[in-house]
């Protein structure tokens, strides 16, 4: 090899070396620009950011809650008469006339459910030709969170 061919891989050598410190120092600068616009806007969020108390209902004040607030919110009653599982094959099969087995026995008394949680049971009643239940047990407050659980 010639003197000038050795110049000319040295010189090649120390250009490829610049450009890579000059590429890892843009990268770096990158980083930099990166991380300080990454900073400014979690400031920026964090400066617009409050934290706020939910509201706290007004019962009627003084400390005496006024439940009159609550006393026209309707409710869904219902009455359970049992359930059962079927696939949707025997679903699709029933007509008029068919009769699907449930989970309870003649004489049970059903379930009583306000908006679907239940909350008492009853034996059904009829009066002057309406259906009616009489509320047989009332499911205590501790029973119902026993049962969420």
């Amino acid at each position: 090899m010639s003197d000038s061919e050795n110049d000319d891989n040295v010189d090649d050598d120390k250009l490829a070396d610049e450009w890579a410190a000059a590429l890892e120092e843009q990268d770096d600068d990158e980083d930099k620009v990166e991380q300080a616009a990454l900073d400014e806007l979690v400031e920026d969020v964090n400066a617009q950011t409050q934290v706020v108390a939910p509201p706290q209902p007004d019962f009627g004040g003084e400390g005496t809650p006024d439940l009159d607030v609550i006393m026209d919110i309707p409710v869904t009653i219902s009455m359970e008469v049992g359930t059962t599982q079927i696939n949707i094959r025997n679903l699709l099969q029933l007509n008029q006339g068919s009769v699907i087995e449930l989970d309870r026995l003649a004489g049970e008394p059903l379930d009583v459910m306000i908006n679907g949680t239940l909350i008492a049971h009853g034996e059904v009643v009829v009066v002057n030709e309406k259906f009616g239940i009489r509320l047989t047990d009332i499911i205590s407050q501790a029973e119902r969170i026993n049962k969420i659980n």
